[in-house]
């Protein structure tokens, strides 16, 4: 039985309206331009992730399962249901740390809500533009539903904040393109809260497989099943951000339902959402930059350096700090960026690279240097490099504003660049510009599955 409107909450009834009538609304230029940046960069990442221990893990699994052909294994010539596509494509797009990510929400939001979408609308022949929408709606639900629990509070609780906003993105873009009317949409919020799940133990995962999975994989693949599964006639409850036992008050201690709708169609969050300038961890992004300012404005050898010193938000530093996988090791990449005047994604991912005499040696005047004024600043994740040249000069500057933030956006030159890097080393120069070309205009894509061509290797 469905219950009468009047039962259903304010929020929850305007969220779910919002949600089944979002692919009719014209987004304004400057969303569609940067949704645009947002899918090169996810699907890039999921190109890269490819050749990474998660992405060739999660390929191998989900082939093993088998499945109707109905969407893509991005990279590969792999098709399977969607729901396994999804769950393949986001372990692909976090197989390493060059995702996007949203802060104010903690989460990355990119890694579940495309995989998720894409799949979709490869099942159901979605135009481009219809995925743009489905995408940009994702991205709106991933972040409120976090900040109508609380980020840092669920955070606190060493809940996984990426899995929980991320499972409610990827459901609302499916549901979306699967055309779900207002009470369907209403079935749909109450599976994906079912199956918000994670725990923040995931950031010791020394081989990032399972961090993949949680942030990527688990989410897109739990939104995808619960749009198809309502599709497909399940029947769920009409309200379950509100009454008894409901899933807001499960998980949060000072919930706040008016979030969960708060701005639809006004604020969209896809704007607020940061895109990597380097194939780094997050924490690393801004001592990255400072150092690479120094290096751009004051010209030095490696021969010159005495000393660098390194500043990062104590928090951060202690997810960086000489830690095993070398994309995340901050005095590692220091050195490499020095060593070899700049970074690619194949030298930050190269483990050898970690134990090269040039690398190293740089790397033993790396000191890095948890900073607790740092934790207060905003924007979040500054940094501050000092180098100390031997004639005596010492060189130094603080990024407040990290390329790539919503502070300081990246252009869509530096977007398609990052994606070229990505994706070059895997389909070859030619097929990853045409790749990039493609994306520049997928909106007027007829059909999503057309893009398969641009992202198969060649045979």
């Amino acid at each position: 039985m469905i219950a009468p409107l009047e039962q259903i909450s304010t929020p929850t009834r305007r969220l779910s309206e919002y949600l089944a009538t979002a692919l009719a609304r014209p987004l304004p230029a400057a969303v569609v331009e940067k949704a645009r940046h947002h899918v090169l960069d996810t699907l890039a990442a999921m190109v890269s992730g490819t050749t990474l221990q998660p992405g060739g893990i999660a390929i191998s699994y989900v082939e093993a399962l088998g499945g109707a052909g109905e969407a893509a294994v991005v990279g590969t010539r792999l098709r399977t249901s969607a729901v396994n596509a999804a769950l393949a494509n986001g372990i692909l797009a976090h197989a390493d740390e060059t995702d996007d990510s949203h802060a104010p929400s903690r989460t990355h939001p990119g890694c579940a809500v495309i995989p998720a979408t894409l799949a979709i609308a490869e099942r159901i022949h979605a135009s481009g533009e219809q995925f743009l929408r489905a995408v940009v709606l994702g991205y709106d639900v991933c972040a409120r539903v976090n900040h109508a629990l609380g980020a840092d509070s669920l955070a606190a609780a060493a809940r996984s904040t990426h899995s929980f906003g991320g499972v409610f993105g990827a459901g609302a873009a499916a549901g979306a393109l699967l055309g779900l009317d207002v009470v369907k949409v209403r079935h749909l919020l109450s599976y994906c809260a079912q199956q918000a799940s994670g725990v923040a133990c995931n950031v010791r995962d020394s081989e990032h497989i399972e961090k993949a999975f949680d942030f990527g994989g688990m989410p897109a693949r739990n939104g995808v099943a619960a749009a198809t599964m309502v599709a497909h006639g399940f029947t769920g409850v009409d309200d379950v951000f509100s009454g008894e036992r409901n899933f807001l008050e499960a998980y949060s201690a000072a919930p706040d339902p008016a979030q969960l709708a708060e701005a639809l169609g006004e604020r969209f969050d896809i704007l607020g959402t940061n895109i990597k300038k380097w194939s780094v961890g997050s924490p690393a992004q801004a001592a990255l930059d400072s150092l690479s300012y120094l290096m751009e404005t004051t010209p030095f050898a490696v021969a010159d350096v005495v000393a660098i010193r390194v500043h990062l938000p104590a928090r951060s530093a202690r997810t960086v700090d000489n830690a095993p996988m070398p994309d995340i090791n901050v005095q590692h990449l220091v050195a490499l960026l020095i060593a070899d005047r700049g970074l690619a994604f194949q030298s930050v991912h190269d483990g050898a690279r970690m134990h090269d005499p040039a690398v190293v040696a740089v790397r033993r005047l790396v000191e890095l240097v948890p900073s607790q004024e740092l934790m207060q600043a905003q924007p979040p994740r500054q940094a501050i490099v000092e180098v100390t040249l031997r004639d005596g000069r010492a060189l130094v500057h603080r990024t407040r504003a990290v390329r790539g933030t919503a502070d300081n956006p990246m252009t869509r030159a530096e977007v398609e660049a990052k994606a070229l890097d990505l994706m070059s080393g895997v389909l070859g120069a030619r097929r990853a510009q045409e790749f990039v070309e493609a994306v520049r205009t997928i909106e007027y894509n007829r059909d999503m599955c057309e893009l398969c061509r641009y992202w198969e290797p060649a045979c």
